[in-house]
């Protein structure tokens, strides 16, 4: 709305999530989604407040709705937002917001996508391998499931799967880029490239279990180009998290507002500088789920700082975890119980706290 009201020509393509009636979104111009996750083929799109059937996989349709709305004649900047079904399996989202078993749903490439990685390994992250000793919540018993292991983890062909889903997504972001570049705009427009989670390829024995605060879970990239202001190849050791965004696109639109944020403007990293004052910690939440029945009573808070992590569960007594990411990067070791980490865990409870407030 801020960069609306300052000029912008604003849009929305893809999973919206908060509401599924034709009701006109607030900020937006231009407004292309779907109902829950859409389909996988052939969706039917809420475009600007009329449902319209289309043809085709899922990603290559959005991707043509970007580029329709790029390629209109107009003499103002333009703020777009993009936001794939991919990598999400075929599900079914009812009207009270629960979804058809995650576990039983398939991943669906474009056709001409089926047979890429074929013959691919699938690397894996060593945390594979987990025994789970220490964490209870992860090894309590969960009816109707089997206990978590090496078998329970993501299948090869699954994540082959989602590879071959994201094959539509990268030839979006070519064609985006290629038409950028004929209008001569590219580098005078800001590119971000980042997600609301991760996924978990088998580590700690985990598949569609991504609510976890566990690192893969909520260490996402955060990719910026724009060479104005930002050298390629930069690397920036800081934390950045999601409600950073709002206010580093107005300040790096010059766009000006009374509106407060919880996050904070990421510029000054963009442009080198390293602010004496940058966080050194954040909070990860989540609540109890009941999409997925592992994480049922496995609501809760978490503090990450650069060194520790401390996890707070709000339904399982005496299942806190507590890790030392810096020595222990896989989270192998569950430090609760750890009679010389009682100093650490008081100071990140007391940090818990105050980030909650």
């Amino acid at each position: 709305q801020s960069l609306q009201r300052a000029g912008y020509a604003t849009a929305y393509v893809g999973k919206w999530h908060m509401g599924n009636d034709d009701t006109a979104r607030p900020g937006f111009d231009y407004w292309v989604s779907m109902k829950g996750q859409g389909t996988s083929f052939d969706p039917v799109l809420n475009i600007n407040g009329e449902r319209i059937p289309q043809q085709g996989h899922t990603t290559d349709v959005l991707n043509r709705k970007v580029n329709e709305f790029v390629k209109q004649k107009r003499d103002k900047p333009f703020c777009l937002y993009i936001a794939h079904k991919a990598l999400h399996p075929e599900l079914t989202q009812r009207d009270d917001g629960s979804i058809t078993d995650p576990s039983a749903a398939k991943f669906m490439p474009a056709k001409r996508h089926e047979n890429l990685y074929t013959n691919a390994a699938i690397p894996r992250r060593l945390n594979v391998m987990d025994s789970l000793e220490g964490k209870r919540a992860l090894k309590r018993s969960v009816p109707g499931l089997q206990p978590l292991s090496q078998q329970t983890g993501t299948s090869d062909e699954v994540i082959r799967d989602r590879l071959r889903m994201l094959a539509g997504i990268d030839e979006g972001v070519g064609m985006l880029c290629d038409l950028l570049e004929e209008q001569q705009q590219l580098d005078n427009t800001v590119i971000v490239f980042t997600s609301d989670h991760g996924y978990w390829y088998g580590e700690h024995g985990l598949s569609v279990e991504r609510r976890l605060p566990y690192e893969e879970g909520i260490r996402v990239p955060l990719l910026v180009r724009y060479p104005p202001l930002i050298k390629a190849g930069t690397l920036i050791d800081q934390f950045a998290v999601s409600v950073d965004l709002a206010p580093t696109m107005l300040e790096l639109a010059q766009v000006k507002t009374d509106r407060k944020f919880d996050g904070q403007s990421l510029v000054p990293l963009l442009k080198g500088e390293q602010p004496a004052d940058w966080r050194q910690s954040f909070l990860v939440e989540y609540n109890s789920d009941t999409v997925f029945p592992r994480l049922v009573k496995m609501g809760y808070q978490a503090v990450r700082t650069p060194r520790w992590k401390y996890i707070q569960f709000n339904e399982l007594e005496g299942m806190d975890e507590l890790y030392d990411v810096q020595n222990d990067p896989y989270e192998f070791k569950n430090r609760i119980d750890d009679p010389a980490m009682q100093g650490t865990i008081k100071t990140l409870q007391a940090e818990l706290q105050r980030l909650m407030k």
